[in-house]
């Protein structure tokens, strides 16, 4: 009988520590908290000329060396500028880019690693 009780209480032991090994895998994992972009000029959706100008406002979590903006997959050189709690980005569109749908693309990577992407549509019309 003991043996049975020893045998019973082992096995218990082997199954509830192969359970615990299963564990939340998010308590191991660090948080990662991308960077935001908002304020988008002009609006999504709007009509705009060729070569207008565009901007954005990202988070400071941004690491502004590494914004990377591209415009129908051409990139496109941006201005960063610093604003208290957040970076004004500025650029303007390609000027072959004309009487065409195109998205305003931005990739970054946060200070903390994180990497992030986002964007807004845009019909460019012909000057």
């Amino acid at each position: 009988m003991n043996f049975i009780k020893f045998l019973t209480v082992l096995i218990l032991a082997v199954f509830s520590t192969h359970a615990s090994a299963y564990g939340s895998s998010s308590s191991s994992k660090k948080s990662c908290k991308k960077p935001k972009m908002s304020q988008f000029t002009p609006d999504d959706k709007s009509v705009v000329a060729a070569e207008s100008e565009f901007s954005f406002t990202t988070s400071v979590l941004t690491n502004p060396d590494n914004i990377v903006v591209t415009v129908k997959k051409l990139p496109v050189p941006v201005t960063v500028e610093s604003e208290g709690n957040a970076y004004k980005v500025t650029g303007k569109l390609p000027a072959t880019l004309q009487d065409t749908y195109a998205r305003v693309t931005i990739n970054a990577v946060g200070t903390n690693g994180c990497k992030t992407s986002d964007g807004w549509l845009l019909k460019i019309e012909s000057k």
